[in-house]
């Protein structure tokens, strides 16, 4: 293992962290994403993604760890992981012409060899404005590129793009699951440095 691993089985996740040009290894925690009885979305994100840092820190002791999650939210509910073709339908018509915030959750967690915890937590938000959408453009959307594992119904990354009138953010990563910037912030905390 090496100094710094990713607690995602994510490959959206990997690839972005591969921009950074440093070593590391990845590591899938197994946690329950339930939100808990009203949970707002944000704290949701990050109790998970601090979470997931936590446990595989947990199992590789003195090693850096990044967790990350994302929620999305369309007037005040969340909306999960599609799943399959007809929730991602659902999904899609819902936020047709609306606004719909991305929350990227990301935590850093060291657990020492005596047991002391370093951790550092934060909330990055993305505003998308959808474009108005016919069931034929959400349909054609959704057969191109199949964006099943992914919240909100699309691939930001891809075709995606062509969904949004508007990306309000201060991270373009965010959106796509791990705020780069806020990360490149962030770990220095924890003697790494990216540049």
């Amino acid at each position: 293992m090496s100094n710094l691993i990713l607690a995602s089985s994510s490959s959206y996740r990997k690839s972005l962290l591969q921009r950074l040009n440093i070593e590391f290894s990845c590591s899938s925690p197994d946690v329950d994403e339930s939100a808990l009885a009203g949970e707002p979305a944000t704290a949701l994100a990050e109790r998970l993604a601090l979470v997931k840092a936590q446990t595989v820190a947990s199992q590789f002791p003195n090693t850096v760890v990044v967790g990350a999650d994302q929620v999305a939210e369309l007037n005040g509910t969340i909306l999960g992981k599609p799943g399959n073709h007809q929730q991602a339908v659902k999904q899609l018509t819902a936020q047709a012409g609306k606004r719909v915030l991305f929350h990227s959750g990301l935590a850093i967690v060291r657990i020492q060899a005596d047991g002391e915890m370093q951790q550092h937590s934060l909330i990055n938000t993305t505003e998308v404005t959808f474009r108005p959408l016919s069931q034929k453009q959400i349909e054609q959307y959704l057969l191109t590129e199949q964006p099943y594992d992914c919240a909100g119904s699309f691939k930001a990354e891809g075709l995606g793009i062509s969904l949004f009138t508007a990306i309000n953010s201060n991270d373009p990563t965010s959106l796509i699951g791990l705020p780069l910037i806020d990360l490149c912030s962030a770990l220095p905390q924890f003697s790494i440095n990216i540049i």
